[in-house]
């Protein structure tokens, strides 16, 4: 696995607000993310995680502090969407529910600007997009967002980055509206993808037992800091903080084998 660093965090701190209505999301965070690696970002609600993946995608700026992309500040935010690319928690947040779905995922090829593929090369990878989260091409034709349920919509999303395939996929609790059957289908081909495409992946999740099956390496976040970080064995064996005792002791006895092998 390359060493290189795809994100360099020094001294990041995001805040929102001013003077006695300031809140601080994230603080402080020193940390790199390598190329091709595979990083969770575990937390419970409000820790920062999902401001933390908007920081890596450009859409937020630090406050304080730098955040580097392959060794330079986040420029034009078209190009840098060209390589990192972000599946977001709620679907329909990310749909115009007045146009129809392929339209939009056949659209989303505009990032590219000039190196846009041709009309038929964005067809053909849009379905095989969809084949991967397992919808049929017809069974999207003419829909529109508010006509599916959250759990296709979910996929809708994933099928995006299948077609997109970007260089650095930010996933913020991406199989949260798929079954068990799908969301485990959905890993295994997001790990295939990776690999084919020598991705890099940041997980956003409150579910360590994701992080503990997908990661390279894992943070753990509470109250805006990364307080404990690790690869997973050493996070999951042997953890030294007590928000990832927490976090471990709150996995349901029924789904505690995998962290007893």
């Amino acid at each position: 696995m390359p060493n290189k660093d795809v994100f360099e965090f020094k001294n990041v701190t995001k805040s929102f607000g001013h003077g006695k209505d300031v809140t601080v999301a994230v603080k402080n965070l020193d940390l790199a993310i390598k190329d091709q690696e595979i990083v969770t970002v575990v937390g419970g609600s409000a820790c920062g995680k999902s401001v933390f993946g908007k920081l890596l995608l450009g859409l937020l700026k630090p406050t304080q502090g730098e955040l580097l992309f392959r060794g330079e500040p986040i420029g034009d935010q078209i190009e840098h969407w060209q390589e990192v690319q972000m599946v977001f928690q709620d679907p329909f947040t990310c749909f115009n529910q007045f146009l129809p779905i392929r339209r939009q995922l056949e659209a989303s090829f505009g990032v590219f600007k000039g190196k846009k593929p041709s009309a038929k090369e964005i067809k053909r990878r849009v379905d095989e997009g969809l084949m991967a989260v397992n919808m049929k091409p017809q069974e999207i034709e003419d829909k529109y967002p508010f006509e599916l349920s959250g759990g296709q919509m979910q996929r809708m999303l994933l099928a995006r980055i299948f077609a997109l395939r970007p260089k650095v996929l930010v996933a913020d609790e991406p199989t949260s509206m798929v079954d068990a059957c799908v969301r485990a289908g959905i890993l295994d081909y997001l790990l295939k993808l990776k690999d084919e495409l020598d991705m890099t992946i940041v997980f956003i999740t409150h579910d360590i037992g994701l992080a503990y099956y997908v990661s390279d390496r894992i943070f753990i976040m509470h109250d805006g800091e990364v307080v404990e970080a690790g690869d997973p064995d050493q996070v999951a064996f042997s953890p030294k903080n007590p928000h990832t005792i927490q976090l471990l002791e709150d996995i349901p006895e029924i789904h505690r084998e995998w962290i007893q092998r």
